[in-house]
């Protein structure tokens, strides 16, 4: 059964609320009470009472016209006090500075989230044209190479569980046969971290290992580089950098107790 299938158990204005987030986190554009409708199923007069009720506490906001939403300012609070929170996120930062000096790329951390990745720390290259942050996105697991090496800490029963019944893809190059991908988590079992070459981006090569401070490993560090510049040697010096990044990182959270 996907992940994504409801629980009967949820109290569904509540649950219908959070889909709502995310729904419209997730849109690269603002979306109408129509739109949300056509990709949600919900009746309309519920979810006017509900984007109404949000747009009032300031989770949603809406466009000069007032028909067009997406997420407001307060939605930002909680994802700051999720970081803020989290103890493992200031060895992550330093971790992160430290790696990029040594091999001059941008590099990420992420936490699985079910069949997805979410970032959670980023730190691009000094020589970026354009330095976008990916905190606060979340990606499919199966398309990037954060979410195969915490992919690979699962079992093939497991993997199969939390991932949604068809695969999508974003380049022409994404995994998008179930077969295909459990062929490569094997792979990152074999090697012990995972690469994958345009899978996520046109133009991009990333290469990442899990941190293993929980079992099974929830969390990964990875480093993205330019695709033409992903030779074999390259990509084995990286590959090589990030394990080491990574184990003694998990070394430093076990050492200051953090689970």
């Amino acid at each position: 059964m996907s992940s994504t299938q409801p629980d009967s158990s949820l109290v569904k204005s509540a649950e219908r609320t959070v889909r709502i987030l995310e729904t419209l986190a997730a849109s690269p554009v603002r979306l109408s009470i129509s739109d949300l409708q056509e990709i949600m199923g919900y009746p309309r007069s519920s979810l006017h009472a509900l984007v109404r009720t949000l747009r009032e506490l300031k989770w949603v906001e809406a466009d000069d016209s007032g028909s067009l939403f997406g997420v407001g300012p307060h939605a930002l609070l909680s994802g700051t006090a999720y970081l803020d929170r989290d103890p493992a996120l200031p060895h992550v930062y330093e971790a992160l500075e430290d790696l990029r000096s040594e091999i001059g790329y941008t590099v990420h951390y992420a936490r699985r989230d079910d069949g997805h990745v979410l970032y959670l720390g980023s730190r691009e290259s000094r020589d970026a044209v354009r330095v976008v942050s990916r905190v606060g996105r979340r990606l499919p697991a199966h398309i990037t190479a954060l979410g195969q090496a915490l992919l690979a800490e699962l079992t093939p029963v497991e993997v199969d569980k939390i991932l949604p019944d068809e695969l999508i893809g974003f380049t022409s190059h994404s995994i998008t046969d179930r077969d295909v991908l459990h062929e490569e988590l094997t792979r990152v079992r074999d090697r012990g971290w995972a690469h994958e070459h345009e899978q996520g981006t046109d133009g991009v090569a990333c290469v990442a290992a899990a941190v293993h401070y929980r079992i099974p490993a929830t969390d990964a560090i990875s480093c993205s580089m330019p695709a033409d510049l992903a030779t074999d040697a390259e990509v084995a010096r990286v590959a090589a950098a990030v394990v080491r990044a990574a184990t003694a990182l998990a070394a430093t959270l076990r050492r200051h107790g953090i689970r």
